[in-house]
Parts: structure tokens; C-alpha cells; sequence
């Protein structure tokens, strides 16, 4: 009696282990495609791209908006990972700006933690050598997420432009047409401290001590250099135009420069100055007014700053442009010389038909 006992209490041990064995496989089974699942949704490459792809959010974006914007990039399973996250955590209060790189490999919750925590992707930024500040706030808008009405008014209003330094008319002196790490949602203060920074950097040393050597401040080497840059695109050639302007200045000579007066008049088209245009009156129009205008006419370049800084030294007054239409002048001593240039180069409209 006492070994069936026994026997019976071993056959119901092994009957629960065996069950125990047959209830945990389906349970083992069951995580496993848990984790399967789990790791395929959130850990596997969230973009269906092979390419770097970027989204930009915007600071009037919302929770849905942004998922909006992510949609043609994600893949199915990646898109319902994110959505998960975000409706389930606190991303919809804390929405932050700017342009998020989406690398092909990149995972769900990998992506929700660079949104998240604001983990964005700098941009390089060229300063374009814009003619006025309209158009490079209209440039500067396409590649930030800054606009361009912010800027402009910014940029004409005098308690603005008086904060860095400058006027109205000399901020353009402030940009170095170079290129820059900045992040897309950069605020104008911040870009414009940059440049105030990338300047003073710009002119730091040598540039300063060339300039005071011509007896001129930074800001009247750029409002030359603007001049030369509209006069020629031939780099070899700036320091001889430089230089021709610079002898201009010290005879007290007004420079007569042909795109102050497209300047002045707003009419950056015009490929010839008529007689009558040269007495609109502006104090940018350098046939009207002696001296450098109060301003710059571009953003010059740092090619025609420093043509400017290392001018060539000759004897020549005048320089018109060749009648070969190469994009370099004939350079005179003499007015009669100069009048026998500027005859050959009129023909030379004349038989092309340029008004």
C-alpha cells in the first residue's frame, strides 16, 4: 500500500513537470515573437530610402504634422513604431525645431530620441554676394527656417543694423561671403552674432593693418571691393581696377563708376550707361558725388577685398572696358587716351546692337 503511494505521488510529480514542460515551450514560443516583433518595428531601419534623408520641423508643427513630413520617408513598420512613441510619450508638448538627418540604417527609436531630444544636423551656409539685402533675405530664407520679410526688416531697420556697428547702409559689410556650420533653425540674433564674429575674425591682423596703410576703415575696403567685383568677374584684373580707383581717391576725382549708377537706379539689368543716367541723383551715383558711396553695392567678395588691400600701384585715372567683350578694360593715363578707348568699346555696342 505505502509503494503505491509512492508510485502515485512520482506519477503526479512527472504528470506536473510534463505539463509544467508543455505549458512553458508555447510561453517561451510567445516571447519569442514578441521580441522578434518588437525588434523588427523598433530596432530595424526605420527609412525606406538607401539615401541620407532630412526632415525639417518647423516651429508651427504639431504631432501630426511631423508624422506627416516623416511619411514619405519611413517604411510601414518604422512609421508605426515612431507613431507609437510619440502618441505615448511626452514628444507633443516638447516638439523641437530643426533639420534631422535620417540615415538609411537609422531605427525607430534611434530617430525618436534624435526628434526628442532636439539632436539635429548642421548645415553649411555660403553667404551669397547678394546687391542688396532684400534678395539676401531671400536667400538666406531658403536654406533657414528664418524668413525672408524678418530678415529684410531687420536688416533696413536702423536700431538693428546700430546694434552690430553699422547703418543701413554699411551692414553688408558685416557678411564675408564664406561658408558656415549653422543649424537650419538658427535665430536671426544668433546668425547675426555669428557674422559679427566670422568679421571680426575676417579682419583680424593683417587685413586691419593693409587697410589703415591705405588710410582706409574695413568698411571703406568693402564698399571699394563692391565696386571693383561690379566692374569685373577677372580676379587677375581687381588689383589693377583697385588700384585705379584708389589713384581716383587721392586726387579727389570722382570715381565715375558705371555700377553705382545701376545701383542707385535699382536697374542691375542695364548693360549700358547713358549719358542722362549718369546726373540721377543719389548719393550712391559716384558720377554725382565725390568719393566712396555710403555703402556697399554687393556683399563684395573676399577676392575683391583683398584685391583692395593688395592693389597694384600705377599711374593710370581711367579704364574702360575692352571692345572684345573679354570682361577686362583698357586702362589710361590721359583723358584723350581715354576717350579714344571709350570710342572703340561704343562702336563695338554699336555693331552688336547692345542698347
Amino acid at each position: 500500500m505505502y509503494l503505491c503511494h509512492v508510485f502515485h505521488m512520482i506519477n503526479s510529480n512527472n504528470m506536473k513537470q510534463i505539463k509544467a514542460k508543455y505549458l512553458l515551450i508555447p510561453a517561451v514560443i510567445c516571447l519569442l515573437v514578441m521580441g522578434v516583433a518588437v525588434y523588427y518595428y523598433f530596432f530595424t531601419a526605420f527609412s525606406k530610402h538607401q539615401e541620407v534623408m532630412y526632415v525639417y520641423v518647423d516651429d508651427d508643427d504639431t504631432l501630426d504634422s511631423v508624422l506627416t513630413k516623416l511619411e514619405p520617408i519611413g517604411n510601414r513598420h518604422g512609421m508605426t513604431a515612431l507613431s507609437t512613441l510619440v502618441h505615448h510619450t511626452s514628444y507633443a508638448d516638447n516638439i523641437r525645431t530643426g533639420r534631422y538627418a535620417i540615415d538609411p540604417d537609422v531605427s525607430s527609436v534611434a530617430l525618436y530620441r534624435e526628434l526628442k531630444s532636439g539632436r539635429q544636423k548642421a548645415l553649411m551656409l555660403t553667404i551669397p554676394e547678394s546687391r542688396t539685402m532684400d534678395r539676401l533675405a531671400a536667400q538666406l530664407s531658403q536654406r533657414l527656417m528664418l524668413d525672408s520679410a524678418d530678415i529684410a526688416d531687420a536688416l533696413y531697420d536702423p536700431a538693428f543694423t546700430a546694434s552690430y556697428g553699422y547703418d543701413t547702409a554699411t551692414i553688408a559689410c558685416m557678411f564675408v561671403p564664406n561658408t558656415y556650420e549653422v543649424y537650419w533653425d538658427v535665430t536671426l540674433d544668433r546668425l547675426m552674432s555669428r557674422m559679427q564674429k566670422e568679421h571680426d575674425a575676417f579682419w583680424e591682423g593683417e587685413r586691419t593693418e593693409k587697410a589703415k596703410a591705405l588710410g582706409l576703415t574695413p568698411n571703406e575696403v568693402c564698399t571699394l571691393a563692391s565696386i571693383v567685383d561690379e566692374e569685373t568677374a577677372n580676379n587677375q584684373e581687381k588689383p589693377m581696377v583697385a588700384g585705379m580707383y584708389l589713384n581716383r581717391l587721392a586726387q579727389h576725382m570722382p570715381l565715375q563708376a558705371d555700377p553705382t549708377v545701376k545701383f542707385a537706379m535699382k536697374r542691375f539689368e542695364l548693360r549700358r550707361i547713358y549719358h542722362d543716367m549718369l546726373f540721377f541723383d543719389s548719393p550712391w551715383n559716384t558720377y554725382r558725388y565725390e568719393g566712396l558711396p555710403p555703402g556697399p553695392i554687393k556683399i563684395a567678395s573676399i577676392k575683391g577685398i583683398d584685391a583692395v588691400l593688395n592693389r597694384v600701384a600705377h599711374d593710370y585715372l581711367y579704364m574702360c572696358a575692352k571692345e572684345d567683350f573679354s570682361g577686362t578694360h583698357n586702362f589710361a593715363v590721359t583723358y584723350r587716351e581715354h576717350l579714344q578707348n571709350a570710342a572703340r568699346y561704343a562702336r563695338a555696342l554699336n555693331e552688336r546692337g547692345i542698347k
